[in-house]
């Protein structure tokens, strides 16, 4: 069984974030995306997990060089393997060409490997926060697809997966064969962090790069031309003014309410 995970280098959100000089986000200080460790947790506890099945877990990314880093960190979590789609005619792509160079690559590594039988990602990725492309992919890979998982796990026959989704006040369960995608929220489990020992030998692991005519893929139909939705302009963000100060003089709940009055607040 393989299962595909995607990965994502994104801009650190510890950082200002902002535009390149063609309005493509600045990536200059990115690392994998949070929410894709997840996903990533979900894919080693079910090969863990599964007593009859020999499961091979792959990370695969998409961007320019250093994208690589992402899946770096995922082999250092404990992916077998890594794949890294670059090719300058995918720069400026929207959610849809993405997917469309994503399905690709799945297809490309399916051939190559037995087919894949799970692909996993991340309940929206920390840049664009779409949360377009797990279902984009799902038809164009033509699978099933379970969204916002909370939890996955082997159904107890084992010959499918079980995950529960939430939505509100209601919880459902529900059980999906391969082959599937599932996108996996952050609360699913508790992403591990990789020890020495797993940094060390992450660096023996193989990576495989694919450019577009790898994979099939005429350049015309993605990046910057071909997507859709594109930025058209970017503005610095205003500087936040001062709040106002209410001071307790006997009126403070008082004066507290009216301005939240004022605000359409209560």
């Amino acid at each position: 069984m393989n299962v595909v995970v995607l990965v994502k280098h994104v801009p650190d959100a510890q950082l200002r974030r902002s535009f390149s000089s063609d309005l493509t986000l600045n990536r200059e200080e990115s690392i994998l995306s949070e929410l894709d460790e997840y996903p990533i947790e979900a894919a080693l506890a079910l090969r863990e997990a599964a007593q009859d099945k020999e499961i091979s877990v792959f990370a695969l990314t998409v961007g320019p060089e250093k994208a690589a880093a992402a899946v770096k960190k995922a082999l250092q979590i404990g992916a077998d393997a890594g794949f890294h789609v670059q090719d300058a005619g995918i720069a400026g792509s929207d959610a849809l060409t993405t997917s469309k160079v994503l399905a690709a690559a799945v297809t490309k590594i399916g051939e190559e490997h037995g087919g894949v039988d799970l692909v996993l990602t991340g309940m929206t990725s920390t840049d664009g926060e779409t949360s377009l492309v797990p279902a984009q992919l799902a038809e164009l890979l033509d699978v099933a697809l379970v969204t916002q998982a909370d939890s996955l796990d082997w159904a107890e026959d084992g010959s499918s997966l079980a995950a529960t989704r939430s939505g509100g006040s209601v919880q459902q369960s529900v059980e999906v064969a391969a082959p599937a995608l599932v996108s996996v929220t952050d609360q699913a489990n508790e992403p591990r962090y990789p020890n020495f020992k797993a940094i060390m030998a992450a660096k023996k692991k193989p990576v495989t790069d694919f450019s577009l005519e790898d994979l099939g893929v005429d350049a015309a139909g993605v990046g910057r031309d071909a997507s859709t939705i594109a930025v058209v302009s970017a503005d610095e963000r205003p500087a936040r003014e001062q709040g106002e100060i209410i001071r307790d003089e006997g009126d403070a709940g008082v004066k507290l309410v009216e301005f939240l009055a004022s605000e359409r607040l209560i």
